[in-house]
Formats: structure tokens, sequence, C-alpha cells
């Protein structure tokens, strides 16, 4: 490689090596005998190492089913020896507030790091000297950069237009003088500008709450089915309100928002609607779980459950003397089918 590429690697906080008594993020290198070795991921991936008496606080039975090669988890800092570069870590000493507290800096962090290197590889800058003149006077002034970056997609000219760098010149006396510039370019400055607001502009996400609905009334289908209208009209433009069938008597409600308590506030609002209507025909709602956001995973498990479930109907489709009036047991959705649910 040629000398004048530019340096990528780099830290992500200014401090070389963490504190004692702090929470990091580290990576599984290889399993040792008197431990196991790690990378500690915000800091350039310096080694250190979780001795196996600090993997539990109870009597180990199997190594290999506390600490894997590869996994990424928060640790606690028992000793940094800055000299050597020796760093112990403990993994039966980090509080569970300790572990949420640490992958939500690390994520942040790390989205910051991934913005911050992609800028110095395509500008072709050295990845540390854009920590030093950007990322980190953010991450002093504003206690975290990804804080500040959040800011600069409405704002930021206010944001990095405060930024400074020193330079020496030597002026017409031949006498070295510094004066101080903006940090970034105009060329940079937009290229971060850029890829903050391609990265941090915030994504829809998805809430849900799943219920129990029954009603055993004569025509109590019609009734599950006018509650489900009723808890569809609550939504609005920014948080429509889809409810479907998961299987009787079980139904998931959902919203896509781009604000999280907004989208808890109308799956509530929506449970509330469809309990009453379902109340008024001596019908029952149960709420199985409250409104909450979910991940991808969580969708894909619950499509990989409907289908399932569908395929087991199919199964056993084919008995035709099934009594579905007597047990009231059916199919429903608002525009499809009609049953009558147990």
């Amino acid at each position: 490689m040629a000398s004048n590429t530019p340096n990528l690697e780099c830290r992500m906080y200014e401090a070389r090596y963490p504190e004692v008594d702090m929470a990091v993020m580290i990576q599984v290198k290889n399993i040792a005998d008197m431990g196991a070795y790690v990378s500690l991921l915000e800091y350039n991936n310096i080694e250190g190492m979780i001795l196996f008496s600090e993997l539990s606080r109870r009597r180990i039975r199997s190594v290999s089913s506390l600490i894997k090669v590869g996994r990424q988890e928060p640790v606690m800092v028992l000793r940094v020896d800055k000299d050597k570069g020796y760093i112990d870590l403990s993994k039966r000493r980090v509080a569970e507030e300790d572990i949420a507290t640490c992958e939500e800096r690390y994520n942040k962090s790390k989205l910051v790091h991934s913005i911050m290197r992609h800028v110095a590889e395509t500008m072709q800058l050295d990845l540390e000297d854009l920590y030093i003149h950007v990322g980190w006077p953010l991450y002093r002034k504003y206690g975290h950069a990804f804080e500040a970056f959040k800011l600069i997609v409405a704002d930021p000219d206010t944001i990095l237009d405060s930024l400074t760098r020193e330079v020496k010149e030597v002026g017409p006396d031949g006498q070295e003088v510094t004066k101080v510039v903006p940090a970034l370019t105009e060329e940079v400055k937009d290229a971060l500008i850029k890829n903050i607001k391609r990265r941090m502009t915030p994504q829809p996400m998805k809430i849900r709450a799943d219920i129990e609905m029954k009603c055993f009334q004569f025509d109590g289908v019609l009734h599950i089915k006018e509650a489900m209208r009723k808890a569809e009209a609550t939504g609005n433009d920014d948080c429509p309100v889809k409810i479907k069938l998961v299987a009787p008597p079980l139904y998931v409600l959902t919203t896509q928002t781009l604000d999280k308590d907004q989208g808890i506030k109308v799956l509530t609002n929506a449970i509330q609607a469809c309990t009453e209507a379902i109340d008024s025909h001596k019908g029952k709602l149960v709420v199985k779980e409250a409104p909450r956001a979910v991940s991808e995973r969580d969708d894909n498990l619950l499509a990989q459950h409907m289908a399932q479930l569908r395929q087991s109907n199919e199964d056993v489709d084919g008995d035709d003397d099934s009594e579905e009036e007597d047990t009231g047991m059916g199919e429903i959705d608002v525009d499809g089918p009609v049953g009558v649910h147990e």
C-alpha cells in the first residue's frame, strides 16, 4: 500500500484506555489456559483479558457455556496498566443496568464511527485527525457525538461551524504564526452532513400489541368484526392501526410511526375502543402483550408462527364433520370469511 493512504483505524473516544469500573463492549478472540482474550471494540480493538475466575459468580461447570469466541458483550474493567497495555476485565461483576447503558452507548458510538470512517475513507482523510477536530470536540460538548449528529440533521451549520483547528503559517516576516481556521473544508463538511442525514434520518418503527378476544353471543363473529373496525378507526395518517387474526382467539394490533410514544398511545386507544365495543355485546378482551416497539426479528417470528398455524389448519381442513357451530371456532378477518370465536 502507498504510504500516503490515510489511516482509517482509530478508537471511538478521546481516552486511549477505559476507566476502571466502567462497562465496555468486547468481542471474544480466543480462549486460553487462564482465561479469555478479548478485543475492546470501542478502543480500536486493544486486547484485554477475562480470567476464568471472573466469568461467573457461580461455580463454573463449563467455560464454553459462559463465553464463546466471536461473541460481543459488555464486561466490567477491573484494572488498566497503561504502561504495559494490560487490561483485566470481569464478566461476573457487570450489573444489569451497566449492560443496558453500555449497549446503548456502543450502538450510538458504532453509528458515529461508521459515519466518520466512511467520510475519512471517501475524502482521503486520516480518521484520527477527523476525530480530533470534529468527533471528540462534539463528544465533549454534547456528552455523545450521536446527540450532536442528531442536531446536525436539522441544523448543520450551527453545530459544525463552531468547530475550529489551529494551523501554523510562516508570515511575510519569516515568523511562524498560528491561525484559527474552520475544522472542516466545505467539501468535507458537505460529505459529513450528507452522510449524517442519510444515516440518522429516523426510520419508522413498528408498534405491536397482542390481545385475545372472544364473544359467545349469537352473531358473536359479527360483534368481533365490528370491534376490529372500531380499533382500526382510532388510527390516523401518522399512525394507521391494523388488526389481524393470528389464530382464534389471538389477534395482533400494529402501527408504524416515527414517534414511539405516539404509536403506543394510539394502540392503547385502539385497544380501549375494541374493548368497549366487544364489552357492549358481553364479549371479552384480554391484553396478552401491551403495546411496545418490536424489531424486524419479532415481526419475522410472528409471520413464521402465522404460517405454521395456516399450515396446520390446512392439514385438518379435510375434516368436514368438525363441530364449528357448536365449538365456536373459526377464522375472522375484517374483510375476510367469518366464523364464531371460542
